[in-house]
């Protein structure tokens, strides 16, 4: 199959599973593109993109100009982590920062790694009110500030937040002069799942990606979108990756470690970690790691007689590289031979296979934790959005840190 093939090396197949696959395939075609159902990504997103391709470009261009060469983006989860992902899978990612931290000393160590004359930031942040990115803007504000004898930095930042400065702080800052040039993060896009938002196609071409490019990735989006909507299971990979790991989970498997080999998806662990953590919940808990290295730390707890509540998947790019691809044989003989293992082969890293890639994995999260859901008779309201797009328990440590700051 074009652009990668998904194989279940311990295969399932059940009745059962088929009716539920079809009926979530119903509801989630029933919900999208209704406010406040959060799945504009589907559709939405990529058509609204394709749309304002010139504008994002030329925004990028305005606020690159002649002066900046690199690009810091202040942001946390998905607002940081899909643009990552992308930028990481395509190897341009030599000219970007990431920050994400309010701990003093890291903050220290990575503004004194940036040229601050050359460098672009880019604040992200749907509420405009984040504590993380708050913090960075306001604690590189002032070293910009010391750096050039001025209290004006409005050039030297880009925001993308919410079109509403009601619902935004940092709008309300784009609206006073603070910050000149901003986008927008999309209305019923959680984090998680905004890959395609405005900040990471303004990333892009800010770090010279073509327009016929980015154009290239949302059509394979929305190919690949109608792909893994289709209800036949035979064809639909992203169905058969739920079903490996619904079937692991039946059988008592609560951790799934997601393998990926290759340095080059060192930003999609990051990515895949938070899609399915908050969107599965603790229905199944998701790690993710970049072999071979993990091997020589996780191979003795993994293939240890007494692990038996865990499965794998294997993430890697076709090669015909001999030793690459014994790694891969022998690593996975190894563990499917204790473990249920799945595995994922991507063609190559064109614009088109990471596209398809990432919704690979938008779709399996999605029908994971439906159809688990499903299973112990918990069905979602129509007025109520699925619980695989939302993240309630993030706001619990948030408001803890809310109550010790007034202290």
């Amino acid at each position: 199959m074009a652009n990668s093939t998904v194989e279940v090396v311990k295969k399932c197949c059940c009745g059962q599973f088929r009716q539920l696959a079809l009926d979530a395939i119903e509801d989630i075609k029933s919900r999208k593109g209704r406010q406040g159902q959060f799945l504009n990504w589907i559709e939405v997103l990529p058509k609204n993109q394709l749309e304002n391709l010139d504008s994002l470009y030329e925004l990028a261009k305005k606020a690159k100009g002649d002066k900046y060469t690199d690009i810091a983006v202040l942001g946390i989860g998905g607002s940081r982590h899909t643009t990552e992902n992308i930028t990481k899978l395509l190897g341009i990612e030599k000219n970007v920062h990431f920050f994400s931290s309010v701990e003093p000393i890291s903050f220290e160590r990575w503004i004194s790694g940036i040229n601050l004359d050359r460098t672009l930031f880019l604040v992200v942040s749907k509420s405009g009110g984040t504590l993380e990115t708050t913090v960075g803007y306001n604690n590189v504000k002032k070293v910009l500030e010391k750096h050039t004898n001025s209290n004006d930095t409005s050039n030297q930042f880009v925001a993308m937040t919410d079109k509403n400065p009601e619902k935004s702080a940092l709008r309300r800052i784009v609206d006073s002069g603070e910050i000149k040039l901003s986008g927008y993060v999309h209305d019923d896009v959680g984090g998680r799942f905004s890959i395609f938002d405005d900040a990471t196609i303004f990333t892009l071409f800010f770090l010279g990606v073509s327009k016929e490019d980015v154009k290239a990735l949302l059509q394979a989006s929305l190919k690949a979108q109608e792909e893994f909507l289709n209800p036949d299971i035979e064809v639909n990979e992203a169905l058969q990756l739920a079903k490996f790991n619904i079937k692991a989970k039946n059988s008592g498997k609560n951790k799934h470690f997601v393998e990926y080999f290759g340095d080059e998806f060192f930003g999609t662990t990051l990515w895949e970690k938070q899609l399915k953590n908050e969107s599965l919940k603790a229905r199944i808990s998701t790690d993710t790691n970049v072999g071979p290295g993990y091997l020589h730390y996780n191979a003795e707890a993994d293939l240890d007689i007494n692990n038996t509540d865990s499965f794998f998947t294997f993430v890697y790019v076709k090669t015909e590289d001999k030793i690459m691809n014994a790694v891969m044989e022998g690593v996975i003989s190894a563990y499917s031979n204790q473990h249920p293992v799945s595995k994922i082969v991507l063609d190559d890293l064109t614009m088109e296979s990471i596209a398809r890639f990432i919704e690979l994995k938008h779709f399996e999260t999605l029908y994971t934790g439906w159809i688990l859901r499903a299973q112990k008779g918990e069905f979602t309201d129509k007025s109520t959005a699925l619980d695989e797009v939302l993240q309630p328990n993030v706001e619990k440590y948030k408001k803890e840190v809310k109550k010790a700051l007034s202290k």
